[in-house]
């Protein structure tokens, strides 16, 4: 009879093809790093003072409907229904009128954040400075 080699059970564990992916995932996550941009805001400090601005904001007033209206608080808070071309057109018209006037956004307490966004987003695209968000103290 032929003598066969028994077999042994083996109980360890290769862990080389553990440490093969875990190099390519450490390598995948310092080249993408860099590449994320942090969000960063400045926060206002406490007992700083806000200064009410000299000339009186343009208000962009986005409603319950996703409408927008454009209130100009200089003319006696005169009203007008824009889209969002006109609305750019018209806050740029303002401010070569008035330098530095500031812009700031209203919206109904049920519009979705992600409208706000777009909104400010539009006013970033066209390069309109001083917008804010507008709020109601407590």
């Amino acid at each position: 009879m032929a003598r066969r080699a028994k077999r042994r059970l083996m109980n360890e564990i290769n862990v080389v093809p553990y440490i093969d992916v875990m190099l390519v995932l450490l390598v995948i996550f310092m080249i993408t790093a860099p590449m994320i941009n942090p969000g960063q805001i400045e926060l206002p400090q406490i007992g700083q003072s806000l200064e009410s601005p000299v000339i009186p904001p343009l208000e962009v007033i986005i409603k319950a409907d996703s409408g927008l209206v454009l209130r100009d608080r200089a003319k006696t808070g005169a009203e007008k229904d824009v889209n969002q071309s006109q609305l750019v057109e018209a806050i740029k018209q303002k401010q070569l009128q008035n330098a530095g006037q500031p812009v700031v956004i209203a919206a109904d307490k049920s519009v979705r954040y992600e409208e706000v966004i777009k909104v400010m987003d539009i006013l970033q695209q066209h390069q309109v400075e001083k917008v804010g968000l507008l709020a109601q103290p407590k």
